[in-house]
């Protein structure tokens, strides 16, 4: 499988990128895992639950005989010490804010308190795990599938602490064991056998492809050395519209965001006027037509159209003279005395591309000069993640079917806000939107909160919606099943033999 550059980690606690969560899907398991068919939640390392009448209590029973790779069991206690471990500050993890629905655990995180035991996730005996939460969370099973709420092993991390991926055997709770990783050449995994399923996993080996240039992908495609190009971005765009009519080319409609981050940290991008004008003179349309070219819409606000529960309302559109009125009315009239700035993005893919069309909009409507500024993913990510940067090329894929996986990620607490932007009423709309179990009150608080975010303040700028493009001949490779999160078990895909 084509997997993208090397990931930056394997362990679940501090994973961010795709091209890390896929293999980490092999490796560790949660309470829960997705359906292959449908990506709903399904029973994982827990083969049953309780719900309390309240919806804030969930009681897990673990299965019977669940054990770690190096034969000791997966118990109730390592699932708690996974959970509190990403919610420890120390940890610095991005994703702890998925367990922010958790009593306490939004607090843990912060440091506003210091006792661990008085966040919500207790063992109650060695099969038995309690979580209570905050208030009712419908996707809270959804949580649970993701790979940071993952089971980790608790023995192997305190003993060599930030080390414990370097240990082999290394003990896994999922499908797969790692066999090795070689750096720019690939990640193999081996099929685990003391996996609770290990009898239902239909691949003994799967290797994770690590590079970067989509031709080299499609000519590995091409001799029958990889078997799978799983993204967008490794399909060479000059070539789509050959690719496109082939039976082993697969689109479909998924929960994925093309955007731009501004970082509000910096001037003038502190500024939500020229923010405003940025966004105003970008022509989406002209980017899907002339680049991307795999039909996507355009987007002017950042949740996808058909997102469980929810309709988003429409941010800025395309308005190059109101642009120039709002540039003016910042202090930099036909652009005149806008500093030059920087647009990062990631090496791959159409982001260059992209870069330098809007590099020539913003030129040709406002006057102003952006350079582009290419790094490999690693690098990219490391430096949003400092805020070193002016604007950035941004995307996010849905975790789970609700609007919240994507306008949680912009409260000023969240490790993956990484644009600087702070506002005390979105904060408060997103927490008044948490605690509202009635679906319609919820979503017009939500869309409250995203008007801010891609009008008002426009911290982002939505560009498109993903469409996703999977490229395997359906003859030989069997259990791939399109769905609205791009979620593919691992475990339930197998190559026919002989092809």
């Amino acid at each position: 499988m084509v997997n993208g550059p090397d990931p930056q980690t394997l362990d679940p606690g501090l994973a961010t990128g795709i091209e890390d969560l896929r293999v980490i899907a092999g490796l560790f398991e949660g309470l829960t895992r997705n359906d292959p068919v449908t990506a709903a939640p399904v029973p994982g390392l827990a083969e049953r639950w309780e719900i309390s009448s309240n919806g804030c209590v969930y009681t897990f029973h673990l299965r019977d005989k669940l054990f770690w790779t190096a034969g000791e069991p997966i118990t109730a206690q390592d699932v708690v010490y996974s959970w509190l471990r990403v919610l420890n500050p120390d940890t610095a993890a991005e994703y702890a804010g998925q367990l922010f629905y958790v009593k306490n655990g939004e607090d843990y995180n912060s440091g506003k308190i210091k006792d661990p035991s008085l966040v919500g996730v207790h063992a109650l005996d060695a099969r038995t795990v309690q979580v209570e939460l905050n208030q009712p969370t419908a996707f809270f099973l959804d949580l649970c599938t993701f790979q940071t709420l993952c089971v980790v092993p608790r023995r192997m991390i305190e003993k060599y602490s930030e080390d414990w991926m370097r240990a082999r055997p290394l003990p896994t709770s999922g499908p797969y064991l790692l066999d090795f990783w070689r750096l720019n050449d690939r990640i193999r995994l081996r099929k685990n056998p003391s996996y609770w399923d290990a009898a239902n996993t239909k691949s003994d080996v799967l290797d994770f492809l690590c590079m970067s240039a989509p031709n080299t992908a499609l000519n590995l495609y091409e001799t029958g050395q990889a078997d799978i190009i799983w993204d967008r971005d490794f399909l060479p765009t000059e070539l789509l519209d050959v690719l496109s009519k082939r039976p082993d080319f697969h689109t479909f409609h998924y929960l994925g965001t093309y955007f731009i981050r501004c970082n509000t940290a910096k001037p003038p991008f502190n500024d939500p006027r020229v923010r405003n004008a940025l966004a105003l003179t970008i022509d989406k349309q002209r980017l899907v037509d002339r680049i991307t070219r795999g039909g996507e819409p355009v987007a002017s606000h950042l949740v996808p159209d058909g997102t469980a529960h929810y309709e988003s309302v429409s941010g800025l559109g395309y308005d190059a003279n109101q642009a120039r009125q709002l540039l003016a009315e910042a202090g930099y009239p036909g652009g005149k005395g806008f500093p030059t700035f920087a647009y990062l993005f990631d090496a791959g893919g159409f982001n260059e591309k992209i870069g330098i069309e809007i590099q020539n909009m913003w030129e040709q409507q406002l006057g102003i000069h952006v350079e582009l500024q290419q790094m490999e993913k690693r690098v990219y990510i490391a430096a949003q993640n400092r805020l070193d940067y002016d604007l950035s090329r941004s995307s996010w894929v849905g975790d789970y079917d609700d609007p919240n996986t994507f306008l949680d990620l912009f409260r000023s607490n969240n490790g993956n806000n990484r644009t600087g932007w702070k506002n005390e009423r979105y904060d408060a709309l997103m927490r008044e939107a948490n605690m509202e179990t009635d679906l319609a009150k919820r979503s017009a608080l939500l869309q409250q909160a995203e008007l801010i975010l891609v009008r008002d303040e426009a911290p982002i700028i939505p560009l498109f919606f993903y469409v996703g493009l999977d490229y395997y001949n359906g003859s030989k490779i069997k259990g791939i099943h399109s769905n609205i999160l791009d979620s593919h078990p691992l475990n339930d895909i197998w190559k026919v033999k002989g092809t």
